[in-house]
């Protein structure tokens, strides 16, 4: 895709949605952490759903060691891989109060050491939290980006190097939000709704239908 197509690509979507944010539901920087970990292979949905009633009593690391892990099972149980989601969230948390004062770190590779926390959960902290212009690649990132011509990668790491390549810098602080709510409900998996798609005149997808 041509640099200025990017661009309008972009702006177009900006102006859908100047103020995007992420749909999971969080208190403070150390519930975004959980609910991101907890949202891996579910929907932000079940997750909200789950983390309710779990963050009106657990909203620190102190508190999520005490509640324990059959205790948080309890909690989380309606959320696909529960059992080793939950033993990765109580080992995080033991870590957190353990190397980083029970605080949340801002760099990347510090994060990625937690267990359960991969790169794509330090890239949604990072932005979310920490105002970084970082690109998280997830399923709806990936194909949106490789369908319509923002990247050409096999790879979600390839997908995000190439995007952030790409990606003209005043968009970096809120692109991935308007990828992924593209290929929520525009740019759908099975049947994308190429006909009311606002950018499917930059869109180099070839089975696109107008």
């Amino acid at each position: 895709m041509k640099k200025q197509d990017i661009f309008s690509v972009f702006q177009t979507l900006r102006a859908q949605t100047p103020h995007p944010k992420t749909e999971l539901e969080y208190t403070n920087v150390y519930t975004l952490l959980v609910a991101v970990t907890l949202s891996a292979q579910a929907t932000d949905v079940s997750v909200n759903k789950a983390t309710r009633a779990l963050f009106a009593k657990i909203d620190n690391p102190k508190a999520m060691v005490k509640l324990g892990e059959e205790g948080l099972k309890k909690y989380i149980k309606t959320i696909g891989l529960y059992n080793a989601k939950a033993k990765n969230m109580i080992a995080m948390s033991h870590m957190l109060l353990e190397k980083f004062n029970g605080q949340v770190p801002r760099l990347r590779e510090e994060l990625e050491t937690l267990p359960g926390v991969g790169r794509k959960t330090a890239n949604v902290v990072l932005n979310c939290a920490y105002g970084e212009p970082t690109m998280a690649v997830d399923t709806h990132v990936f194909r949106v980006a490789n369908r319509i011509g923002l990247a050409k990668a096999a790879t979600p790491l390839e997908t995000e190097l190439q995007l952030l390549k790409n990606i003209p810098q005043e968009f970096m602080q809120h692109a991935h939000h308007w990828l992924i709510l593209h290929g929520r409900y525009t740019c759908v998996a099975r049947k994308p709704k190429c006909p009311i798609c606002p950018i499917r005149e930059w869109c180099e997808y070839k089975a696109k239908t107008i």
